[in-house]
């Protein structure tokens, strides 16, 4: 009986310290971002002499031309980079926004969105109608420096 008892209140004390909600989101960014979007510039401070990987895919001057779709009632969408001189990509994506104001993205790779267990953060900026920015840290040097995408609404 003591067993039963200790292993109840083991489940009681389990199930009460755990989280209401893994993710808080950001509902009203993610609507405002809703659609199809195409990145005009892709800057840094050094961009004319370094060159920088974005996502793991191309330079990150391929991005420049490409366009994004974000359906932002299941947190779907798409990415396509089609930039002359660069390598073709598409993909389907998943993403959400945060309460910090950060996009987190996975790119699927026609993988579903469980399998993949890595994915980047970006910090959204200056959201207006029509544009708005991602903005993502990366390390040049020994130093970080602030990588944004510049996005315009099709």
């Amino acid at each position: 009986m003591k067993k039963i008892i200790f292993l109840g209140v083991l489940i009681l004390l389990f199930v009460g310290c755990k989280s209401k909600q893994a993710t808080q989101l950001d509902n009203k960014t993610e609507a405002a971002i809703k659609g199809n979007w195409t990145i005009t510039s892709v800057t840094f401070p050094g961009s004319e002499f370094i060159k920088v990987t974005s996502f793991e895919l191309a330079n990150s001057n391929c991005f420049v031309g490409s366009t994004w779709k974000f359906v932002s009632n299941n947190n779907k969408g798409e990415m396509v980079l089609n930039a002359t001189g660069c390598p073709s990509f598409s993909s389907p994506i998943t993403w959400f926004i945060n309460k910090e104001g950060n996009f987190v993205m996975k790119i699927l790779n026609n993988d579903k969105a469980k399998k993949i267990q890595e994915g980047y953060v970006l910090k959204v900026a200056n959201l207006i109608e029509n544009s708005f920015q991602l903005i993502d840290n990366i390390n040049v040097g020994g130093q970080w420096k602030e990588l944004t995408y510049q996005f315009i609404k099709n």
